[in-house]
């Protein structure tokens, strides 16, 4: 077994192989940029070295570092984490030209089934079921066009070495062909130094299900049961679930045994993923296989009970797979969330900024339930715009899919973070989601669902009498705090609160009547319903926890003038508590309009401004391109709203932008 290995990543996945090794007597050794000087998996690992500046392309991408690194620390073997050099063939076998060992697949099988081109032919050849679509390298937009319109509308056109979302865009007409191909052509290159990009047909009203394998080098291979990730926006997962509600006992053998075929097919020897496209009918065809750890691995985890950090290791250390097929049981239900760095309300977009506060949800078992949170930032770290936006994977474990959607939601109503945008507030909402609880998913989920981006609904029906009663008993509380400071001309036992209030939750109001008790305090709803609070909140904390009812909640709360922000099972809203003559005089009171941007083009995000594609004076027309701003490895296409004319350019190509700079305004 290895003394000392280095992890060429970072972030989350960086600390997640730091602490199966640790685990293992193990010690390790991080890289880093310059961005990522003052990181948590630096600070977590026995080593670090610096390996270059921010762009990734200047030091996580540069295999010669990575070398170097191992050299000057004596690194026996090399574990890749996910993105960066995880699929690039030339990595492990410059690995093993220095002497370390790779800890991922053999060059072979990353340049059989790594890329995406080659992995669709091996699997051809192997006579697996793959999409309809052209496997050769496409030189030009027109070339591009002319494919798509052999195979037929809707295409997707895909990087070659890609992954994570980068480099794919789907296009419904010549004219998507021709821009999806430059923009994904650009983001292949930015993202992973390959340009190369294929067509294929893309398959509507798809599920996106993939199998987990892992393999030694003594020739055993098992298939570790399916993850289904099918809720996904810009083609990039956002919640994976394991196994997966769509799939039946003899459709997982059918596919597990075909994935274990195409790794056999190549001699694969480490973790990696078969990825299929899924009808709702259940038949299925080869997508690609992922020649390294999936972002979502833990779901597999919490269901088989294995480790496949661990198990990466032990093979890639010679050791032969300590399991069977016989011996791999799936058990209970795991749902993942990745918390983002983005803003949902914008369409997504990054987010960039200090963690001014970062309070994930206790890990551990509570009751049948388990949590579990893989992360690479803690409070006060930084979240920069020159890598993926991931702050951190939220897994929860049940031994039913309702449990676990259900400890899902709790776990995310209890996860505090500020000082950036993020997308937890979705992600509860989508927990609540009809259809997603009765398991209808797609990968057209979101857009469907979503089609106008996403805003925190208004509280509704039983959300909203517990935000509202939430919201009395934190009033309540204040205001006994209030009478307990010193040198007030009234003794506190003298004073006597009103005790019938009114909860303005947003517009929506509720009469109550709010009193001490022995239990905490009860709240008194005008339709009757009495419902009984108990928590040892106190005024600062970022979540509200409490009983209510009996009922274990969690409750996000941020100080306002006069009031609280609250956000709770997806839904979000300002809440008030008044005498019922201050409610009275506060509907009276005017509401303050929010002004326009006018006649601007606004950066939505903080991103480097890759091209300016109008010039002063030129007539645009709604939807057209007017600049290309890239932020966190994607660009983003920003287009005209209406017909207008240009007036004056304030930014050039190359200029970094914060959010809401401007970038032209029109006449």
């Amino acid at each position: 077994m290895f003394d000392k290995i280095l992890i060429a990543n970072r972030g989350e996945i960086a600390c997640r192989i730091i602490k199966t090794a640790r685990r293992m007597g193990i010690k390790t050794v991080a890289v880093y940029s310059d961005a990522d000087r003052d990181a948590l998996h630096v600070a977590m690992a026995d080593e670090a070295v610096h390996i270059g500046p921010a762009a990734a392309a200047q030091s996580y991408l540069v295999i010669d570092k990575i070398v170097e690194a191992c050299r000057q620390t004596g690194a026996q073997a090399v574990h890749p984490g996910y993105g960066f050099l995880s699929e690039r063939e030339a990595f492990p076998k410059a690995l093993e030209a220095a002497g370390i060992v790779f800890i991922g697949p053999n060059p072979g099988a990353i340049a059989a089934m790594g890329d995406k081109i080659e992995s669709k032919k091996a699997a051809s050849a192997a006579k697996v079921s793959t999409v309809p679509g052209f496997l050769g390298v496409i030189e030009s937009p027109d070339h591009a066009v002319t494919i798509a319109d052999e195979i037929g509308y809707p295409v997707m056109i895909k990087a070659s070495a890609g992954g994570g979302g980068k480099g794919m865009r789907i296009a419904h007409s010549a004219g998507e062909v021709a821009e999806g191909f430059a923009r994904a052509r650009s983001e292949a290159a930015s993202s992973f130094g390959d340009d190369r990009v294929f067509v294929e047909k893309f398959i509507t009203d798809p599920r996106h299900i993939e199998i987990q394998v892992i393999g030694d080098k003594h020739g055993n291979v098992v298939y570790l049961g399916e993850r289904e990730c099918s809720i996904q926006r810009r083609n990039q997962k956002v919640i994976e679930e394991a196994p997966s509600p769509l799939l039946d006992e003899a459709t997982r053998r059918k596919m597990g045994e075909q994935a274990v075929a195409l790794a056999r097919a190549v001699n694969y020897d480490s973790a990696g993923t078969v990825e299929f496209v899924a009808g709702q009918d259940k038949s299925f065809y080869f997508l690609e296989m992922n020649t390294r750890l999936q972002v979502e691995h833990p779901v597999t985890e919490m269901i088989t009970g294995l480790d496949l950090v661990e198990l990466m290791i032990r093979v890639a250390a010679g050791e032969t797979l300590p399991i069977t097929q016989d011996d791999v049981k799936l058990n209970g239900w795991a749902v993942e969330s990745r918390v983002y760095a983005e803003d949902p309300t914008r369409n997504f977009l990054p987010s960039i900024g200090r963690l001014t506060t970062y309070r994930p949800p206790e890990e551990g078992e509570f009751g049948e339930a388990i949590v579990r949170n893989d992360t690479g930032v803690e409070e006060g770290s930084e979240i920069a715009i020159h890598y993926d936006p991931m702050i951190a994977k939220l897994v929860t474990w049940a031994p039913t899919r309702q449990g676990a959607i259900t400890s899902q939601a709790q776990a995310l109503d209890a996860f505090a973070i500020d000082g950036i945008r993020h997308n937890i507030p979705f992600l509860s909402a989508l927990m609540h989601h009809p259809r997603w609880q009765e398991g209808r998913l797609s990968t057209g989920f979101i857009a469907e669902e979503f089609p106008n981006g996403f805003e925190a609904p208004k509280p509704a029906g039983e959300v909203a009498r517990r935000m509202a009663a939430a919201a009395a008993a934190i009033d309540h509380m204040l205001n006994e705090r209030k009478r307990g400071i010193s040198g007030q001309m009234r003794e506190p036992f003298l004073l006597r609160f009103e005790q019938e209030r009114v909860v303005m939750l947003g517009e929506e109001r509720f009469d109550a009547i709010v009193e001490t008790t022995n239990d905490g305090v009860s709240v008194a709803f005008a339709d009757g319903t009495e419902w009984q609070v108990d928590s040892d909140w106190l005024p600062g904390e970022p979540v509200w926890t409490g009983l209510i009812d009996g009922e274990p909640v969690a409750i996000q709360v941020r100080t306002l003038l006069n009031g609280v922000f609250l956000q709770h099972a997806g839904a979000a809203a300002e809440a008030r508590v008044y005498t019922k003559r201050e409610a009275e005089l506060a509907a009276l009171m005017p509401v303050k309009e929010v002004a326009g941007s006018g006649k601007q083009l606004l950066c939505p995000m903080p991103g480097l401004v890759k091209s300016i594609m109008v010039t002063p004076g030129q007539e645009v027309k709604a939807g057209e391109p007017l600049a290309i701003v890239e932020a966190m490895k994607m660009e983003n296409v920003l287009r005209a709203e209406r017909d207008g004319t240009v007036q004056t350019i304030q930014a050039k190509e190359g200029d970094s932008l914060a959010v809401d700079a401007v970038i032209l305004e029109f006449a």
